[in-house]
């Protein structure tokens, strides 16, 4: 069209102004020698080169960024684009076995939500807490990881622990010491994970189920005794020769983050677990409101049982006591599926036993079995195959994901 106007005003020109020395030069750029078609075919060609030049210029530049060796971008638009309209997903844990889910999930979608208990107190994380007087940034680091786009490298270094003899340094994470200092630039714990998540790339979000500074305490049961003992601290908690008969956050009842809470009645999909059950999977579940949302919430609920028992922890637990206790402690009515591992083929460590499904599992939920196990850590899931079993599971309910 706006060739069009040009065309108008030139010829208007040129009929109407008076025979000056420029008109002549007019026709000869017009190429008013040939004939007009041959006119038309000319200049039309040349605009289109130069049209044709410039959106090449333009999609050159602008994608740029998403170039990589042996990945042709518009593949890799293609797999943005599918991820981008992925279903909403709440993970609720901690520790490996929530980065693991998360490192699988990403695949097939970017609306992720982790949301991440507060209340560790050992290594590196508890240091910081107590010298800082921060909220723990481990598990949080270990979650920015697992769903940044490029582990390869900014990851590791996240991901980078000082090694022994390095003074105050030893054993520190340099993920952790960088959400520390972003912390104390920015003026808020979640700014700095937020930044944290900007650096790496992260598509999704990392939140803490509480902005509140919790204390994780148990009640344990001594073995061949029917003595308790209470303890105090997450880290402790495995340390002790005994059975967990329940666990509690000091202060009790804590403010959930405003943030979980709306990304768990948004949410499509909420999976609780993989993780350990008293020290990670619990702590987030002990907030009251995050509890109420979930119940709350329309989305599939599933809860994804460990694969092997931990010691100090879950020892000779089945698949029907992480139930149990999940439900001792927040209720019933919770989740409506149940993930169970069947491959029992892999040797496991000394110390560790399969956490097997039962055929009459004591529970009024769904039971779906399937081999998740690592090949390479069979005391782990697998990222890849749980989360396709996960994605299986929902396109069940839901219909087959938008392309």
């Amino acid at each position: 069209m706006a060739g069009v106007g040009l065309a108008v005003l030139i010829l208007d020109v040129y009929r109407t102004a008076p025979d000056t020395w420029w008109l002549p030069l007019l026709s000869v750029a017009s190429l008013r020698s040939l004939e007009r078609p041959i006119r038309a075919l000319i200049f039309g060609f040349i605009g289109a080169v130069l049209i044709l030049g410039g959106i090449w210029g333009l999609y050159s530049s602008i994608l740029a960024p998403y170039r990589r060796p042996g990945h042709l971008v518009v593949d890799e638009l293609a797999v943005h684009r599918r991820r981008e309209r992925g279903p909403r997903i709440v993970a609720i844990g901690g520790g490996n076995g929530l980065s693991t889910l998360l490192r699988g999930l990403k695949s097939y979608t970017q609306n992720i939500t982790a949301v991440v208990t507060v209340a560790d107190d050992g290594g590196s994380s508890g240091r910081l807490r107590r010298s800082m007087g921060i909220l723990p940034p481990g598990d949080i680091r270990n979650c920015l990881a697992a769903l940044s786009n490029d582990e390869a490298l900014l990851a590791q270094l996240f991901q980078y622990r000082f090694p022994t003899g390095d003074g105050d340094m030893e054993g520190h994470s340099f993920g952790n010491l960088f959400i520390t200092a972003l912390a104390d630039i920015t003026g808020s714990f979640e700014e700095a994970v937020a930044e944290s998540g900007r650096v790496l790339s992260v598509h999704g979000s990392v939140l803490p189920a509480t902005l509140r500074d919790v204390t994780l305490t148990a009640d344990m049961v001594l073995p061949h005794t029917i003595s308790e003992v209470r303890v105090e601290g997450e880290s402790t908690i495995p340390k002790y020769a005994g059975k967990v008969r329940r666990v509690w956050l000091d202060p009790a009842n804590p403010p959930a983050y405003p943030g979980v809470i709306q990304a768990i009645l948004n949410a499509e999909l909420i999976v609780i677990g993989p993780g350990s059950l008293y020290t990670s999977i619990l702590p987030n579940l002990l907030v009251p409101d995050i509890v109420s949302a979930i119940r709350t919430s329309r989305a599939l609920k599933i809860y994804v049982c460990n694969v092997a028992t931990e010691p100090g922890e879950t020892e000779s637990y089945s698949c029907d006591d992480h139930i149990r206790a999940l439900e001792e402690h927040v209720g019933s009515d919770l989740i409506e599926l149940i993930v169970c591992n069947t491959n029992t083929e892999s040797q496991l460590p000394e110390g560790t036993e399969w956490v097997l499904p039962q055929d009459d599992l004591d529970v009024d939920h769904a039971v779906y079995r399937a081999d998740l196990v690592d090949l390479e850590n069979p005391w782990r899931h697998d990222s890849e195959k749980i989360a396709q079993v996960l994605m299986d599971l929902y396109q069940e309910r839901t219909g087959p994901l938008v392309e």
